[in-house]
């Protein structure tokens, strides 16, 4: 009895192991030769997997012959759902975003996963965002109405997600944005971008639920991690942040109603030659009414911040409750509130 057992269970893991559909981007025409524009192809390969019931994977192989290893050019694309299954994204080479910014016009990101339930994006590979070609051409730091560079990767309305042993490079802008999605899992991810890029967070969450930042290095010249409004249910663990700005709360307060930012831990992270290690910045209160004010003002509480080592660190620990970056900036009220919580 135990030995068909044991058999039974082992023709069931080849059966679902067979069962998945895999879609190599090169059967729909992708080349890596770093100068095709690929995105045609890849969205392609990504129709048919999320077109297939049950488990999927769009495969990005490692360039080899007459590719030179210098990886697929891929113009801004959006993976959108909802899927038919569980789709990986398997990516084993080198994907490079289109340098400047004139193949963004329109665009608020390089790659963009939107409105799917279930979703792997794995390999061991690259997304070079080829940063250095644009970071002159970012005037966010200093003008409020600034038109943001691209983020290189969004989760949109995205439901049980994980990113991992993959590589973030060089961003245009934010790294890795988490947005309106629940259940999602960022795990040793390397993210990386030299100290005086502008505007380079390693991952940035907002209006998002359940969300695991775990067991990755974060190397950039912004907030290693950022948590913004509405975010709830957060854990940041065995987060190696440096360069950078730390780990940060915000910046909250800037618009009317926004929400709470609810429960979120940050334990066991090592934070090293960054300009501050645990930040929450809020904004002041701008030039309103005090009922707009009031409005405006989002709370932040059940805050935990524990077993955290910090080497050369600047600001260790700030609370900015005045937070305005630029130099146009007039004085405001504070437009947040916050609890920690007791701890």
């Amino acid at each position: 009895m135990s030995s068909l057992i044991i058999t039974s269970w082992w023709w069931l893991q080849a059966t679902c192991t067979a069962r998945q559909l895999v879609f190599d981007v090169r059967d729909f025409g992708a080349v890596a030769d770093g100068q095709t524009d690929n995105s045609k192809a890849f969205e392609r390969a990504w129709a048919k997997a999320c077109a297939s019931p049950g488990r999927a994977a769009v495969v990005v192989p490692a360039a080899g012959g007459g590719g030179g290893g210098v990886g697929y050019l891929l113009h801004p694309v959006v993976f959108r759902g909802p899927c038919k299954g569980y789709v990986e994204v398997r990516v084993a080479g080198v994907v490079r975003a289109p340098a400047g910014l004139d193949a963004f016009r329109g665009y608020h990101e390089w790659i963009n996963f939107a409105g799917i339930d279930g979703l792997l994006v794995t390999g061991g590979g690259t997304f070079d965002g080829r940063g250095a070609s644009s970071w002159h051409l970012n005037d966010c730091p200093w003008k409020p109405d600034c038109v943001p560079p691209p983020s290189s990767i969004k989760l949109g309305s995205v439901r049980n997600a994980t990113i991992t042993g993959v590589t973030s490079l060089d961003s245009k802008f934010f790294h890795v944005t988490i947005v309106g999605s629940h259940d999602v899992e960022v795990s040793h991810v390397s993210i990386r971008a030299p100290r005086d890029s502008p505007n380079t967070d390693g991952v940035h969450i907002q209006g998002s639920t359940g969300v695991r930042i775990t067991d990755t290095a974060v190397a950039t010249g912004d907030d290693c991690v950022s948590v913004g409004a509405g975010s709830a249910d957060v854990t940041v663990s065995g987060v190696s942040c440096g360069p950078g700005h730390g780990i940060s709360v915000g910046s909250l307060g800037r618009s009317p109603g926004e929400a709470d930012v609810r429960r979120l831990r940050v334990s066991n992270c090592t934070i090293a030659g960054t300009a501050n290690g645990v930040r929450i910045k809020t904004w002041r209160g701008g030039q309103r009414s005090s009922a707009a004010a009031t409005a405006a003002a989002a709370a932040i509480s059940g805050l935990v911040f524990e077993d955290i080592v910090m080497r050369r660190v600047r600001n260790p620990i700030i609370i900015d409750q005045e937070y305005c970056p630029y130099l146009s900036c007039h004085h405001q009220s504070f437009a947040g509130e916050g609890s920690t919580g007791g701890q």
